[in-house]
């Protein structure tokens, strides 16, 4: 694959990053963080008039068109930028919603225009994704019900609509539910994590949904599920890419500037070496998450490869988040000062991630069953293994 960037997607940086540069800044994150919002609705304002909240989604839905290389791009820039608004998982949400067709197509063409906020409930890291620990049942009206709780949901509680799995035991599989806010039997309440993001519990008992809340991509519900957790995890990927490359890109600076011993501290061999093993971890997460999302963009979800981008992502975030830390010495562990927001929306990206142990099994898994090999059509992939 190229990795360089046409024309539009150069745009399409350059734009993002100048809307989040404008707004993102250090004392304006350290001021928002002090008012208690949520959400910097402001720049959520900003990205939707400018055409950001709908990439990724075809024009003819809402949205500004491109693909999941593009609203990757535009997720990196944010998670660069640490910027408190719900892009991503809105983004994610509504393309899922998209591949249904017109019969959420409202839904879709407010949340590309950055008038609704969708949040995502799907990941576990206690089940696998095929047997979620939500159960759903049919009703006698032919409608759903769906119980259990969904922890630590981010932007679980801004959320106009949440897309949930849960177990249809009639059915033997997991399916993919839309889920209005404001549905009854749902409760939210809300949590803390790591960093500012804001984050929900949400619990179900017996919530009564219609018939038409079960989604649905053409190729069954579990591979709609699939499908989205695949672009989920690969959005999770992008963040992190953003975060802990604007950790090292300020770890460089700083190290160039910081003197001791009489010359800067960037100078010694041991710093240097140190970042050498950061800038390696960097381009294998950027490597593997492009490959993931090209892949997407080429008409395969294939849970090999974004396995692997989910797990440089967690590792490859968590190595240079903590040498962004170590390299800033004492200022590191400083709470006043920048650096200690990377890492806090590394380590919380990192948790929903999943452990790195869980995701070699999960390839190992598989690449054991051949899964990974089929990818020896487009060329790359697993198949020399």
């Amino acid at each position: 694959m190229d990795f360089a960037l046409d024309g539009d997607q150069e745009a399409l940086v350059d734009l993002a990053r100048s809307i989040l540069g404008d707004h993102c800044g250090d004392d304006q994150l350290r001021a928002f963080a002090a008012s208690g919002a949520p959400c910097d609705t402001r720049l959520w304002q900003l990205l939707a008039e400018a055409g950001l909240t709908g990439v990724g989604i075809a024009e003819a839905q809402g949205g500004t068109g491109c693909g999941m290389l593009e609203a990757a791009l535009l997720i990196e820039c944010a998670g660069a930028a640490l910027a408190p608004v719900p892009l991503r998982e809105t983004l994610i949400c509504a393309r899922t919603l998209a591949m249904v067709g017109d019969t959420h197509g409202d839904l879709v063409a407010r949340a590309a225009a950055g008038a609704a906020i969708l949040a995502s409930a799907c990941d576990e890291t206690a089940n696998a994704w095929q047997t979620p620990a939500t159960q759903a049942r049919r009703d006698t009206s032919g409608g759903w019900r769906l119980a259990g709780e969904r922890p630590a949901v981010a932007w679980g509680m801004e959320a106009q609509a949440i897309l949930i799995s849960a177990w249809i035991e009639s059915e033997g599989c997991a399916g993919l539910f839309l889920v209005p806010a404001d549905a009854a039997g749902l409760v939210r309440q809300v949590q803390a994590g790591t960093d500012a993001t804001p984050l929900a519990l949400l619990t179900l008992a017996d919530v009564a949904l219609p018939a038409s809340a079960l989604l649905d991509g053409g190729a069954g519900s579990s591979d709609l599920l699939r499908w989205h957790l695949g672009e989920m995890r690969v959005g999770l990927a992008a963040s992190q890419l953003g975060i802990a490359g604007e950790a090292l890109r300020r770890t460089a600076a700083y190290t160039a500037e910081r003197v001791q011993f009489g010359r800067p501290v960037g100078s010694m061999q041991a710093v240097q070496q140190r970042a050498a093993d950061a800038y390696i971890d960097l381009e294998a997460m950027r490597s593997t998450l492009w490959r993931a999302a090209w892949l997407i963009d080429q008409g395969l979800c294939d849970d090999a490869e974004i396995t692997v981008a989910k797990y440089w992502a967690a590792i490859g975030g968590h190595r240079i988040t903590h040498t962004a830390q170590h390299q800033h010495g004492g200022m590191g562990a400083d709470v006043t000062y920048p650096i200690h927001r990377y890492f806090l929306a590394a380590k919380a990206v990192e948790a929903a991630l999943g452990g790195t142990q869980p995701m070699l099994a999960e390839l190992g898994t598989a690449i054991a069953s051949g899964v990974a090999r089929r990818l020896s059509a487009i060329g790359g992939g697993f198949d020399a293994l």
